[in-house]
């Protein structure tokens, strides 16, 4: 490598560093640049607003009938946002690129510069849209807004520019013949990246709203210092007599249905081990397709099958009334007893097939000579199933078991919305339908958060206690 593609190195590290502030002001709200009025959600960011003309303009139809914005100023505003995007992620596209070979570095700037000059630009229509409703004749209603976002906006992006196009200036030109080449870490990791970039924003940007547990919050309001309360909506989960009864009765039943799913989760590896063991190949992907099909029914779909099977006028009850069986047709999805064992059931009917497909992906990693070597010392069928198989697919079921323990107090919430109704509440609710009912049946988001808060810490620290256990009784960890 020449002192020049050095010197190229070293700049391009400002390009990364660039492109990333880049793509974090896309989810920051206070520093969205299309809050020109206040009209526009405070917690409405970049990404938003260049994605989701309705959730830009949410609350406007009033200002729009009335005149007192033009829509015509919302669209310009929403076209310059989501060009502003395109180009944050042409500019992060090209910061990535910077770690290939000459010609790919070289293509990789370009792009930079491309995507921070598209980026720098899209601001002007944000900001004629601006003037377009700090023009209106009624700036009392629409309340305009001069939007910070600009200056940061611009600012990075112009730095990104200038950058990458220096690092061109530095670097030699490639020979025609070079092709775009990078090495195998570096592309490995560009491959993890977009699972990275997920896992931030659905998993680690969402703890943002935790600051919620602080303040005495409802819809609708801003979050200042007069109404900060601390630790108040943690006390009050103690506290109060009613709350603490409802957790008890909540976890109770989350604890019982996690418990049930992991006494039940050695079903998936017998289903798979005796899928294997099926010889005619076009009846056991007969099979695992009928029973993989489930997982991906909603659970409104499972909810409306049942209802039209086990209701008073359902497929069961008609056949017993018209056999005269029965005087009256029963619901059989009513009442309060066998609850957690109904879900249980319903919840292996759809997941079975489904959990089972990384048993079988591992089944077909088990060398075959195994089983030769098994056969020709006069091993049955059952035998080589037993001493081969199960003891292939332990360290596999021990991983899943871990991530279930970890997970003991997240049962989900659709399956318990569905089919709960006033007979069975006290015995179907869990903690997930508890958050639900809090935050956006109740209203209570503060308190809610709390609840939400303690469960994902008490999971965190039960995955560490189990991985723990692991490496003391098998010397093997999954973290």
């Amino acid at each position: 490598m020449s002192s020049k593609e050095k010197k190229a190195g070293m700049i391009s590290h400002v390009v990364r560093a660039g492109a990333i502030a880049m793509v974090v002001l896309l989810f920051i709200p206070g520093l969205n640049p299309a809050r020109i009025t206040k009209m526009i959600g405070d917690e409405a960011s970049l990404l938003t607003s260049g994605f989701f003309y309705g959730t830009l303009t949410s609350g406007m139809g009033r200002a729009f009938t009335k005149g007192w914005i033009n829509e015509s100023s919302m669209i310009l505003l929403f076209i310059s946002c989501l060009i502003c995007c395109l180009g944050v992620i042409t500019a992060a596209v090209g910061a990535c690129l910077t770690l290939g070979n000459l010609k790919c570095h070289r293509f990789a700037n370009l792009l930079a510069m491309i995507g921070s000059g598209v980026a720098a630009l899209s601001m002007t229509g944000v900001y004629i849209a601006y003037t377009q409703v700090a023009a209106t004749s009624k700036p009392k209603k629409v309340e305009p807004v001069f939007p910070a976002g600009i200056y940061a906006v611009v600012i990075i992006a112009l730095i990104v520019f200038a950058v990458a196009l220096i690092s061109n200036l530095v670097l030699p030109k490639a020979s025609k013949e070079m092709k775009m080449k990078m090495e195998s870490p570096y592309k490995l990791f560009l491959m993890l990246l977009p699972f990275l970039l997920l896992a931030f924003v659905f998993s680690y940007l969402p703890l943002w709203g935790w600051r919620y547990a602080f303040f005495d919050y409802k819809a609708g309001d801003t979050l200042s210092m007069s109404n900060f309360v601390g630790f108040k909506w943690f006390t009050y989960l103690f506290q109060n007599t009613a709350t603490a009864k409802d957790i008890v009765m909540v976890l109770r039943n989350t604890l019982i249905m996690s418990g049930l799913g992991i006494a039940t989760s050695w079903l998936p590896v017998a289903f798979a081990i005796f899928l294997n063991e099926i010889k005619n190949v076009k009846f056991r992907r007969v099979v695992q397709t009928l029973t993989t099909i489930p997982n991906f029914i909603s659970w409104v779909l499972v909810y409306a099958v049942a209802f039209s099977i086990f209701s008073t006028d359902g497929f069961i009850s008609s056949i017993m009334v018209n056999s005269g069986a029965w005087s009256q047709g029963v619901n059989m999805l009513m009442g309060n007893s066998n609850t957690w064992l109904k879900m249980l059931a319903w919840g292996l009917w759809k997941g079975l097939g489904w959990s089972a497909i990384i048993y079988i992906a591992a089944i077909s990693g088990i060398d075959k000579g195994l089983y030769e070597a098994a056969k020709v010392d006069g091993a049955g069928r059952f035998q080589r199933m037993w001493h081969i198989t199960v003891p292939s697919l332990i360290p596999t079921y021990c991983v899943l078991l871990l991530m279930s323990v970890a997970n003991i107090l997240s049962n989900g919430m659709d399956q318990y919305l569905v089919f709960k109704n006033a007979t069975n509440a006290s015995t179907i609710t869990v903690l997930d339908l508890y958050v639900y009912n809090l935050g956006i049946v109740g209203g209570s988001i503060p308190l809610s958060t709390v609840v939400s808060m303690v469960k994902s810490i008490v999971s965190v620290i039960l995955l560490f206690v189990a991985n723990t256990i692991s490496k003391v009784i098998r010397g093997e960890s999954i973290v």
